[in-house]
């Protein structure tokens, strides 16, 4: 009977012995959980201070894009007002040379008009008798348009250069502002010491040792295991994509741009070229609008990847207030 006695105190000694073999004290697991959690808010707020950036950096980028197509679109209006100031010079000078002309209702029957204005005289010059040929003087209203729609052209491509080179930097830091791997193994290492703690804050609670609480810790850190950082990895591959987006639309606007409101083109008086000057002009300012879209997109993604990393910072600030 004494042997059974015996045999069954050991028993009840040794097992919790065993149970409790692998498990740590809370001060250990404490010490444990210090060292794996603490310093993962400062690499967070490091990555939202790069958001941050980016997202002004963008900003001003679709603020560019759209000064560049309103000013488009204001030299599309001042284009027409010359256009209109050429027409009725030809008009006057057709009128001049005693000839009766059609009424002017289409753009066929403009291009016919002009070509034909064409055959009597050069665009702002006259052929003397004697064959010399004398500079007309230019028209007021005329050379005023020529140097508005000339200075907006030359803005317009300034703009568009300037989105261009926000959205090449946007790029290049989306590119670089994700989670690396320190910081993933690390967040790992602090959700399995908080598992520790947990593990010895029950063990100490069993065995009526309340010289430590550790419950607010446990609170705190194992939101944790909640967390996705895969978010403020996917918002950084947006804006990434849409400022490269912005660079390429940005960068052949500028040289459309800049084609346009070239000598060349604008003084080109053929048919062939006042259509060929409107076409350009048309596609870099839909060109201005679309790196405006893709800029605006990407400042949409750096403004929400801070969200998401402010989400993980504040589990982050949270679990180390406690220590």
């Amino acid at each position: 009977m004494k042997s059974v006695i015996y045999c069954v105190a050991f028993l009840i000694g040794i097992v919790p012995a065993f149970a409790n073999a692998d498990v740590l004290s809370v001060d250990e697991a404490l010490n444990l959980t210090q060292n794996a959690c603490s310093g993962i808010e400062d690499n967070l707020d490091d990555l939202k201070k790069m958001a941050g950036i980016n997202t002004a950096v963008t900003g001003v980028g679709t603020g560019l894009g759209a000064g560049a197509t309103i000013v488009g679109i204001k030299k599309a209006k001042i284009d027409k007002e010359l256009n209109a100031v050429r027409l009725d010079k030809l008009r006057a000078a057709i009128e001049a040379k005693g000839e009766q002309q059609e009424p002017i209702q289409s753009e066929s029957s403009i291009n016919a008009f002009e070509n034909q204005m064409r055959s009597y005289i050069p665009y702002d010059l006259e052929e003397e008798e004697d064959g010399t040929e004398t500079v007309q003087p230019v028209d007021p209203e005329q050379e005023k348009l020529e140097k508005q729609s000339k200075k907006l052209g030359n803005w317009r491509t300034g703009l568009l250069g300037g989105a261009t080179a926000t959205g090449v930097a946007g790029a290049i830091i989306a590119g670089n502002n994700k989670t690396d791997q320190s910081l993933r193994d690390q967040i790992e290492q602090c959700i399995n010491a908080i598992a520790a703690l947990k593990k010895a804050y029950t063990a100490a609670k069993m065995a009526d040792d309340a010289t430590f609480n550790a419950k607010e810790v446990i609170k705190a850190c194992e939101q944790y295991k909640y967390i996705d950082l895969a978010k403020i990895d996917k918002r950084a591959t947006g804006a990434m994509a849409s400022s490269i987006v912005t660079a390429a639309a940005g960068a052949t606007g500028t040289t459309v741009s800049a084609l346009a409101n070239s000598d060349k083109v604008r003084k080109d008086d053929t048919e062939a070229g006042q259509k060929k000057e409107k076409n350009l002009n048309t596609a870099a300012n839909v060109l201005a609008g679309g790196t405006t879209v893709a800029s605006a997109v990407a400042t949409i993604f750096n403004a929400s990847q801070i969200s998401a990393i402010k989400q993980v910072l504040k589990v982050a600030e949270e679990c180390s207030a406690t220590f």
